[in-house]
């Protein structure tokens, strides 16, 4: 018997149109695969209730396409062969798009494919199968003899995704699921991974992966399909190339975006899904990690008039959150905000923000240029890439703009050498930039289990602090709870290293000075490193020494 059976059993026991002992006595009867035919047939439910509870079930209007007078104009928008092929009959037209009627509102590769066949926007609704083939005969004169079998029984055995796929367990449901228990876990991000025998997902929840129940592995064909159905602008079909695209879902009264992302690999297609929540805009900088010294210091180079101020790290170390706390917390009605992004991860109200295509030849540096003419306050671009973006970002810092931006460094003051690197020449650096904050983030401890502690002597060798400070500080540790299932962390705040470019600094860029004697002047200046920042954030019982330690292992000092 067919998964995709089992999932309208389920649906049609849920809805009360079927009892339990109803489907086992028509299982008892009928022959394999066909439980549902047999339950009309025996005149327990109609194929209509059958079909409009499956309809609701996937969010589709049920329409009874034999009561519809459909106009010319509309049939002639589907050729004969198409809806021969695919056994569906246009109904008529909404704002949507061309209404089309399916018998199998579980046909994914079905929407995928006569969007782009017909090269035009699509709704779909349901109706019954006979009612469909009756629209056939009556307006294509497809039917009797023409009747291939070839249409995908909702309720049958063959019910299958096109291209071999293995079947359609409850895949809306189990997709549903998977993307609410993220959401309910504060997972930043989702990975779908084909394995040779599993397929497996893990979320990652804090900075670390978390493996969940796999689903099986048949479903995976299924599972990715109706991922891709969701997004509403990546192929089913077209499962060699990488694609990207996003798809928006309402958790109770929040909306949160996922950013999706495929790529090809031995065993199909893997897919990562980046939770983006809305909520993480309104942070402030104390929420960020900032502790009030930062702060004050944040406050001062965000309050600036015109420079760049860059933000540095490896990915997934917060820069766009930073960046984007920044702009909310500047953004007021007497200024002009633009950013430039790649892609553009938040939506933020009042903020005119650009998209890079580069198909089309919207790069960083063409939609820069752009925006400059549009006679902004601030500008946002989202990372510096290469030698044009950066000689006119500069420029903008130059002629009266404030830049946020990003670079991929390890540290403040290697981000001038970056910059020197991909072609800006020195003095330009030292004119433009007027401060780089380097970060990671670190996991922090549950609130509900946090609980004095202890630190070891080898803990207090690795950081560098004395018995005298531990004395004087709040040490503390998580002990597990279901707030934080048992990992003793729960959610993330920052460490970071602010190098301020001061005369001095900005003397020794024109002179062509290394990165190791920046970091010495910039240290002996006041500059904290992020494994320094860290400690405070120990001391403070914000976070666990484990925890900074391992994030910081990279900072020799």
């Amino acid at each position: 018997m067919s998964a995709n059976q089992e999932f309208v059993l389920e649906i049609l026991q849920e809805s009360g149109l079927a009892t339990k002992s109803q489907i086992e006595a028509a299982r008892a009867e009928a022959h394999p695969g066909t439980v549902v035919e047999t339950l009309i047939s025996s005149g327990a439910l109609t194929e209509e209730d059958a079909m409009r509870a499956l309809a609701a079930h996937a969010a589709m209007e049920f329409v009874e396409v034999g009561e519809v007078a459909i106009p010319a104009e509309i049939i002639a928008q589907v050729p004969r062969e198409i809806a021969d092929r695919f056994k569906v009959v246009p109904v008529g037209e909404s704002d949507a798009g061309l209404v089309i009627a399916v018998s199998n509102p579980l046909d994914f590769d079905t929407f995928d494919s006569l969007g782009h066949l017909l090269n035009q926007s699509v709704e779909f609704v349901c109706g019954t199968e006979a009612a469909i083939r009756a629209a056939l005969l009556k307006y294509y004169d497809i039917g009797g003899d023409d009747a291939d079998g070839s249409s995908l029984d909702p309720f049958g055995s063959d019910q299958v995704l096109a291209e071999g796929e293995t079947g359609d367990a409850p895949i809306i449901r189990m997709v549903t699921s998977l993307l609410l228990e993220a959401y309910k876990m504060r997972a930043s991000d989702i990975h779908l991974e084909p394995m040779e025998k599993v397929f497996r997902v893990r979320l990652r929840v804090d900075g670390v992966l978390q493996e969940m129940q796999n689903p099986p592995k048949r479903l995976q064909s299924a599972i990715i399909s109706r991922l891709k159905i969701m997004t509403g602008t990546m192929s089913i079909a077209e499962k060699r190339l990488p694609q990207d695209g996003r798809i928006q879902v309402t958790v109770g009264q929040r909306q949160v975006d996922l950013r999706v992302s495929t790529v090809p690999t031995t065993h199909g297609e893997s897919i990562v899904m980046r939770i983006l929540d809305k909520s993480a805009l309104q942070l402030g900088l104390p929420q960020l990690g900032f502790l009030s010294d930062d702060q004050a210091i944040m406050e001062r180079l965000i309050a600036l008039p015109d420079g760049i101020l860059l933000v540095t790290g490896p990915t997934g170390s917060g820069k766009t959150t930073t960046l984007y706390a920044c702009l909310n917390y500047i953004n007021r009605p007497d200024r002009k905000l633009i950013t430039v992004e790649d892609p553009v991860e938040y939506q933020m109200a009042g903020i005119n923000q650009v998209q890079v295509n580069v198909d089309i030849g919207m790069t960083f540096p063409a939609a820069l240029r752009s925006m400059l003419r549009q006679a902004p306050n601030i500008i946002m671009v989202g990372e510096i890439r290469d030698a044009d973006t950066a000689n006119i970002a500069i420029n903008a810092a130059l002629t009266g703009h404030l830049v946020f931006s990003t670079l991929h460094t390890n540290d403040a003051p290697g981000a001038v050498a970056r910059l020197v690197d991909i072609g800006v020449q020195p003095f330009l650096v030292s004119s433009a930039v007027r401060a780089v904050l380097a970060q990671r983030l670190v996991r922090k401890i549950c609130p509900k289990c946090k609980a004095p502690w202890e630190l070891l002597p080898s803990d207090m060798r690795a950081l560098g602090v004395d018995a005298g400070q531990v004395a004087m500080a709040s040490i503390s540790k998580g002990a597990g709870c279901d707030n934080c299932r048992n990992s003793g962390y729960r959610g993330r705040a920052g460490i970071f290293e602010i190098l301020v470019v001061d005369d001095d600094i900005r003397h020794m860029i024109n002179d062509h000075a290394t990165t190791i004697q920046l970091r010495k002047r910039a240290r002996e200046s006041g500059m904290r490193t992020m494994r320094e920042d860290g400690i405070r954030k120990v001391l403070s019982g914000m976070s666990t020494a484990e925890e900074v330690i391992s994030v910081t292992m990279g900072d020799r000092e």
